[in-house]
């Protein structure tokens, strides 16, 4: 799953890579993509057909959420009556952004800590979710970028603990695991990548804004997906590195601890459409701003671990999800 929209300082160092992709991109017209041939039709959303005659590009990054959101918008699009090209499945954040500003693409699902952090080059993110989302609207004009209404869907940095093991310590926040930690250091042992590990915005930022500090061999480094293997089957991890929206914190029976202290910034999704096709179909804000509002958290670790863990179609995930909701229908 690719998780570049969360790295502060990757994209600072890889600018040159980034000059190259917008290169590459302008190059080769973001040729690939296919229609979505679906018999869709309004349910609650898209009543009168108002995109009738209308030609959309719908665009995501290249993990199972993303691709997710950027099938429902495009199946929305779709039976409001729209022609819609797929373009869905993009490598990393930044082939997705450039598709969005330069109008090769329309419109896509994006995360306001993304835009805060990566995009505007921001080092310090807004606690406040609505203050995040409104500045990030705001600042994004300029670069050709509508933002419309984000969703409560937070796909940030969490620890989570077994439920299991939490029998025993009864954790509920980073404060309880602060506590625990003071009390009895030997029992907080958790397990991180290498660069959550390292990071200011990661294990070393969050143990200084908790006032904790865990020993050196507490510290188990290794890669994101055994991660929740090790804190949900062996007592080698109590806690782990984990994200808010992975569809296996669930499916392993995982508790994601508060971030009471707010450390970890916002990542909310919220639909971005590319200025000059906003002005073009304002209605699309209607069609979305219903669907956007049922995206919670928790809907979008279900959807996830439909894809992730039992190896569902992205593009039928959220085809069903949305006519379960009543937004679509078929036929």
């Amino acid at each position: 799953m690719d998780r570049a929209h969360r790295v502060r300082g990757r994209l600072l160092g890889a600018f040159a890579a980034v000059v190259a992709l917008t290169s590459a991109l302008s190059g080769c017209g973001l040729k690939s993509g296919s229609p979505m041939a679906d018999e869709v039709r309004p349910g609650s959303v898209g009543r009168g057909r108002p995109l009738e005659g209308a030609s959309l590009t719908v665009t995501s990054k290249n993990f199972s959420e993303n691709i997710i959101l950027g099938q429902m918008i495009g199946l929305v699009l779709k039976a409001a009556g729209a022609e819609v090209l797929d373009r869905t499945n993009l490598p990393g954040s930044i082939s997705a952004r450039e598709a969005i500003v330069k109008g090769d693409a329309d419109t896509m699902y994006e995360y306001t800590g993304t835009g805060w952090i990566t995009y505007l080059g921001h080092a310090t993110p807004i606690p406040d979710p609505e203050k995040q989302w409104r500045a990030v609207r705001d600042e994004d004009r300029k670069n050709g970028v509508t933002w419309l209404p984000q969703s409560t869907l937070n796909n940030t940095y969490a620890l989570a603990v077994s439920r299991k093991n939490n029998a025993k310590y009864h954790l509920r926040s980073l404060s309880d695991v602060a506590a625990l930690a003071k009390r009895n250091p030997s029992a907080v042992t958790i397990c991180v990548e290498n660069e959550f590990a390292s990071r200011d915005d990661g294990l070393p930022g969050m143990q200084k804004a908790y006032k904790m500090s865990l020993p050196a061999g507490n510290i188990k480094k290794m890669d994101a997906g055994i991660i929740y293997t090790q804190v949900s089957k062996s007592d080698s991890c109590l806690l782990g590195e984990v994200y808010t929206t992975d569809g296996r914190v669930k499916a392993m029976n995982l508790e994601v601890l508060v971030d009471d202290k707010h450390f970890f910034p916002n990542y909310n999704a919220a639909p971005v459409v590319h200025t000059e096709t906003f002005r073009r179909y304002p209605q699309i804000a209607e069609l979305l701003d219903p669907v956007t509002r049922k995206l919670t958290t928790e809907v979008a670790r279900e959807l996830n671990a439909k894809v992730d863990v039992d190896g569902q179609d992205p593009h039928q995930v959220a085809k069903d999800w949305l006519i379960r909701e009543g937004f679509i229908r078929i036929g």
